[in-house]
């Protein structure tokens, strides 16, 4: 019971900060029947999880938590754009790099979960309908930090020319999510052959950092937002959280914590896994010493 009614609580706290998002990022924007296109954006992105958690709950299986996540990243940047009274080159880039970077995401994690049968995260949370509607409702959240400062972009009223931060924008952009996927199809490749079975990566990006795919992912994000920069405005300023979220939610809550937590489980005391923890960033590229 204690379990649940501290679900619910968060729940509700999630609600609470997307409508504060929806208001940040809604300012000086535009509206569809008095309406803030943002919020509208924002709304979207978390009925769509409502939606999909219902028969995910009674399938009690969470093989489409990821994809649902990638569809709506296209749903909800693509209605933005639809939406808008002006659409400029500005948004349809940003469109664009969102488009990419979420199908080629959720088609490789939901390739993983198909091949591994189960996320063992929702292992025991799926069992339970208040958590398992939780971890949906978080992922509305996810998508709405995450897109904040490119739908700020695509639905306000303000427009700008492309330039400098456009293309230093889309470099960036180029450059993580290149190394993410880089990273990726090296850690793929490792782990299908048999001769590495119960073995760490350790070639590749991943002689450089312990986890380069999320050191691009994070890169990435940097780069939409300066592409979305010169657009701005008051509240919408807020709307720059996107990539101190994703940076937080790798490295402090998700990503990068649970990872080393399984890593040490699993090979913890072995020589040449604590060497490569010593000597290999945990996140940031370091190049060898020559």
């Amino acid at each position: 019971m204690e379990n649940n009614n501290k679900s619910w609580i968060a729940i509700l706290l999630v609600i609470i900060i997307a409508a504060g998002l929806a208001i940040a990022g809604g300012q000086n924007g535009f509206e569809v029947n008095r309406f803030s296109l943002f919020a509208i954006a924002v709304a979207i992105a978390f009925i769509i999880q409502w939606i999909v958690f219902i028969p995910a709950y009674f399938l009690k299986t969470e093989k489409f938590f990821d994809l649902t996540g990638s569809i709506t990243f296209i749903t909800v940047t693509a209605v933005a754009v639809f939406l808008s009274e002006k659409v400029d080159a500005r948004s349809y880039l940003l469109f664009g790099m969102v488009a990419i970077w979420a199908l080629r995401l959720g088609i490789f994690l939901f390739g993983r979960i198909k091949a591994a049968g189960e996320d063992r995260r929702f292992r025991e949370i799926k069992k339970y309908f208040s958590r398992f509607l939780m971890t949906w409702t978080i992922q509305g959240l996810w998508v709405s930090f995450s897109l904040a400062a490119a739908l700020a972009a695509i639905t306000s009223i303000k427009r700008v020319d492309l330039g400098i931060f456009a293309v230093v924008g889309f470099l960036v952009w180029l450059f993580g999510f290149v190394f993410e996927v880089i990273a990726d199809r090296q850690k793929t490749l490792f782990k299908a052959d048999p001769s590495n079975k119960d073995a760490f990566i350790q070639s590749g990006l991943w002689a450089i950092s312990r986890h380069p795919n999320y050191f691009g992912e994070i890169v990435l994000w940097i780069g939409v937002a300066i592409v979305a920069l010169p657009i701005l405005t008051g509240w919408q300023w807020l709307t720059m959280i996107s990539p101190i979220f994703i940076f937080l939610l790798l490295t402090r809550i998700s990503g990068v914590p649970m990872l080393e937590a399984r890593a040490d489980e699993k090979w913890g005391g072995q020589e040449d896994y604590e060497n490569y923890k010593a000597e290999i960033s945990v996140l940031f590229p370091k190049l060898p010493k020559i």
